[in-house]
């Protein structure tokens, strides 16, 4: 198997324990998944390409350069599972204009407060999803406001709603609103499928360690292009996704 990206973190008593305790095991893909598609807005990703710590002095939660790489992973996988009529289900953020509802995001960053403006220098709304893979008028976009995709938002209603049995999981960061929401798909008994070139984190180590952790005991972590092959093998047309009627783009 390729070496995986949280390799070089471990030390050799850290692989002892994982074989001896029994962790990592794989559990497979459900039955009947949906993909979701965590904050991948201009807030993580900046509005272009380039060095992360020249995109964080104009959005200071930019992920740079390592979003963007993402993101051609994560539109692969939207085209593949809206091919196969699988749900896709995005979340991005949503604040006041005051930022009131931020509530305990304030306390631990001090440029907090530059998000007031609802508008950032580039003009562009930060909660709104990169254009390359913004929603179609059959997808689901749900707005929240903390880590978890699942956290004071119809997530839960809507996959069982559509008969889901799994989540297969991309965006943004790995060791925060990522991980918060396999913890809780991990915790309503979903299988979760993490796709590990698909996911992005502003930290290098907090992304490895938190893939390798989910790895351990939430998830599976897979590259994409094992996910990508699971979803051409899936049976086509097999949910009752919204028709899209009256929907429209952007």
């Amino acid at each position: 198997m390729t070496r995986r990206i949280w390799e070089s973190f471990l030390t050799e008593r850290d692989r002892e324990v994982f074989a001896a305790a029994g962790y990592g095991a794989p559990q497979g893909f459900g039955k009947r998944p949906a993909l979701l598609v965590v904050d991948v807005n201009y807030f993580f990703c900046g509005d272009r390409p380039e060095p992360i710590l020249a995109s964080i002095k104009r959005w200071r939660n930019s992920c740079g350069e390592d979003a963007w790489v993402a993101i051609k992973i994560v539109k692969q996988l939207i085209d593949n599972a809206r091919g196969k009529g699988i749900p896709v289900i995005y979340t991005t953020g949503a604040s006041r204009p005051d930022q009131w509802n931020r509530g305990s995001w304030a306390w631990k960053n001090n440029r907090n407060m530059e998000d007031v403006n609802t508008k950032t220098p580039a003009n562009l709304s930060g909660s709104t999803i990169v254009p390359d893979i913004e929603p179609g008028p059959r997808d689901i976009v749900i707005a929240k406001e903390k880590p978890s995709a699942f956290f004071g938002t119809p997530l839960l209603s809507y996959l069982v709603l559509l008969g889901c049995d799994s989540v297969i999981v991309t965006g943004t960061t790995t060791s925060g609103c990522v991980r918060a929401t396999v913890l809780d798909a991990f915790s309503n008994n979903f299988r979760v499928t993490v796709v590990e070139d698909g996911c992005f984190d502003r930290s290098q180590a907090s992304h490895a360690i938190n893939l390798c952790d989910m790895n351990a005991k939430y998830a599976d972590v897979l590259p994409s292009s094992a996910v990508l092959a699971y979803l051409k093998t899936y049976p086509a047309d097999q949910f009752q996704l919204p028709t899209g009627a009256g929907m429209t783009i952007g």
